[in-house]
This record gives C-alpha cells, sequence and structure tokens, in this order.
C-alpha cells in the first residue's frame, strides 16, 4: 500500500495483520482523491476525519497532499497500531490525533470538519449510521465533504445528506456526499 500523491508520494503503509480490516486499494484510493480535488481544488489546510480508518491509508492521502490535521477513529487494537507506525513512519505525529474506540463513541463535534472520510465493513449500513450521528453531533457542516466507501451493489441514503457524485471501482463504490438540510 502507497501514498498515491503529494509530499509522500510513493511512501509505503503497514497495514494492519489478520482480516479484521479491509485496506482501500491504491486505485480506489486514487479514484476517491481525484473525485475531491476536481471539487475542492486543493487540500491545503483542510480538517479531515478518516473513520473506521484501519490502517489510516485515507487520512495519510489527505495529508500527503496538504491537509492540515486528521482525526482517525479506530476501533481494532492492532489497525491502532498500525496508525501509529505509519504516523511515525511519516513524521506526521504533530498532524494526528488518533481515537482508539467506536465511531458511534464520538460525541459533539467543537468545530463542523471539512472532509469525512468513511470506510466501514461492507454489508454493514454503519457508515450511514455513523453520517446520521455525526450530523447531529455537528462533524458535518454546510461546506463539509463526505466520501463512503461501500460494497459495489450498497445503496447510500442519509437524510441531511445529499449525493454529489458516485463511482464504482471494482467491488467497491464511492459516494460523495454534502450537507442538504431539509
Amino acid at each position: 500500500m502507497r501514498i498515491v500523491a503529494g509530499d509522500w508520494r510513493g511512501r509505503t503503509l503497514v497495514a494492519p495483520k489478520g482480516e479484521l480490516t479491509r485496506p482501500t486499494a491504491d486505485r480506489t484510493r486514487e479514484t476517491l482523491f481525484n473525485m475531491l480535488a476536481s471539487r475542492l481544488g486543493s487540500f491545503e489546510g483542510l480538517a479531515v476525519a478518516d473513520l473506521f480508518a484501519g490502517s489510516g491509508a485515507l487520512g495519510f492521502e489527505a495529508l500527503s497532499r496538504g491537509a492540515a490535521h486528521c482525526l482517525f477513529v479506530e476501533q481494532e487494537s492492532r489497525a491502532v497500531e498500525a496508525i501509529r507506525t505509519n504516523a511515525k513512519k511519516l513524521g506526521a505525529e504533530r498532524k494526528i490525533t488518533i481515537r482508539s474506540g467506536s465511531v458511534m463513541a464520538l460525541g459533539p463535534a467543537s468545530a463542523a470538519l471539512d472532509i469525512l472520510l468513511l470506510d466501514p465493513p461492507y454489508g454493514t449500513g454503519a457508515g450511514q449510521v455513523a453520517l446520521d450521528r455525526m450530523l447531529r453531533l455537528g462533524w458535518i457542516g454546510q461546506a463539509s465533504w463526505i466520501a463512503l466507501e461501500t460494497g459495489a451493489r450498497e445503496d447510500v441514503e442519509v437524510k441531511g445528506l445529499a449525493v454529489d457524485a458516485v463511482r464504482q471501482v471494482g467491488k467497491a463504490k464511492l459516494t460523495l456526499l454534502r450537507y442538504a438540510p431539509d
């Protein structure tokens, strides 16, 4: 697994051992970040969350492209250790916060984030449940972009969010969402 673009382009990341996580493929990550870049222009100075983070590949990709800070949320201890290892390898310790635990345990946000990246287990609906909660707790604002990776056959619908774009990449479906109050 490698960083696709930015300051750390080509640098390798470690993935947690075992089958508890499913790292986002390089090709899928490249497609996702191309989709975001075409809408955002730049990642400079943005606040990002990598939820259901696994190895942290999505968050580290955003940091490599100029994001100022990334919150990683992951409940599997081996994955949390992989995130710590990757942060140290990249010299990114000061740009990250790691919360070891469930995304559903997050409390109210102090401010909305610019980008939320979610890669929950396929077929569980966990991403949509988490987004509903995060919307109610202020993590998502009018300027936020949300990227949700699901299985190719999963549909995404979250009250208060509108689908901006959908792309299928192999067995994955990438859905970009925006704040859309009723």
